[in-house]
């Protein structure tokens, strides 16, 4: 009675098997068959947010289904990435997210936390944009260059602020890295997002910022702020005229680059559909022009070429991370 009782589980269990395969690969062929999240791991206003609206538009269309954009910041990013990170792999959870991603982990450990997420539990898609941070201060500020500002800086230690979109994230990272360089201090403030950041600088309540492009473009244009250098290493078309650091005397370098991340347990064959969308939201010209006129210039790469991008990436901002060291 006992053997005919495990013959009569095993072949359950088989049959369930047999059944449950053919919906799974079902459900794959069928997919998209509801609405998309993309999560945008910071409040409107920034690049994450300026690349990803777009793109959101453009996938919707490629895969016949919406791709509705949910801002969810908090922790400099970590809160939506962990997110995702958790997400069921099914297609339904898309991020489109920043160059902290490979940055807050490390910073985790530094603070001797745990990390909220692992690059591990997330797989690339694409990237859109790489761009430099640049610094700008207000238009009625008393610097007109990078000399005046670190002469500044230098003349009253502490006594200037800068905002950012978080401790660790791509708007503190590239500031600390020049202030280690230029030997200078000036206090932190952290805000939740890019939005928030640059909305405190043009208050009033710090003094300068470091931030992609697409965030202050219209501020420059606008003449509220004026950019005094960019971390890049490369003259930039949006901003003609505006210095290098390393131009400048100071050899930094950041690039807050954007790109889309899906669950690491999503199916090859949903990762490969969302690439060939993707791919086909690059070249969408809605698309490049609504990027690039925010001063984000579109520099697409596909998975592979991405992912090398990552590990690379992932690798020096370790260094920096741990030599900018604990921050509360």
């Amino acid at each position: 009675m006992k053997l005919a009782a495990q013959i009569s589980t095993t072949a359950a269990v088989l049959a369930a098997i047999v059944v449950i395969t053919p919906i799974a690969g079902h459900a794959q062929d069928n997919w998209p068959s509801k609405p998309i999240t993309m999560v945008v791991p910071f409040p409107p206003g920034g690049v994450a947010d300026t690349v990803g609206r777009p793109v959101a538009v453009a996938l919707g269309r490629e895969l016949k289904q919406s791709v509705i954009v949910e801002n969810k910041g908090g922790a400099g990013g970590a809160i939506g990435m962990a997110q995702v990170a958790r997400a069921a792999g099914d297609g339904y959870t898309l991020l489109m997210t920043l160059s902290s991603i490979s940055i807050l982990p490390e910073a985790a450990k530094v603070l001797g936390q745990e990390p909220l997420y692992q690059l591990s539990q997330l797989k690339p898609i694409a990237r859109f944009t790489a761009d430099p941070t640049v610094l700008v201060v207000r238009a009625d500020s008393p610097w007109k260059n990078l000399k005046e500002f670190v002469a500044a800086m230098r003349a009253k230690p502490g006594a200037y602020s800068y905002s950012s979109s978080g401790n660790y994230g791509t708007m503190h990272v590239p500031m600390e890295m020049l202030k280690q360089n230029a030997d200078f201090r000036m206090l932190h403030v952290p805000y939740t997002g890019a939005g928030p950041a640059v909305l405190a600088l043009l208050s009033g309540q710090v003094d300068a910022v470091s931030t992609g492009p697409a965030s202050v473009l219209q501020h420059i244009k606008a003449g509220k702020v004026r950019a005094l250098a960019h971390w890049g290493n490369a003259p930039l078309a949006a901003l003609p005229g505006v210095p290098s650091l390393k131009e400048a005397g100071y050899p930094v370098e950041f690039a807050q680059w954007s790109g889309l991340f899906v669950p690491a347990a999503t199916p090859d064959a949903i990762v490969a559909r969302l690439r060939a969308a993707a791919r086909a939201a690059a070249d969408d010209p809605a698309v490049r022009q609504t990027i690039s006129s925010a001063g984000s210039p579109l520099l697409y790469v596909d998975t592979p070429e991405f992912q090398a991008y990552i590990d690379a990436d992932a690798r020096k901002m370790k260094d920096v991370v741990q030599k900018i060291g604990k921050v509360e």
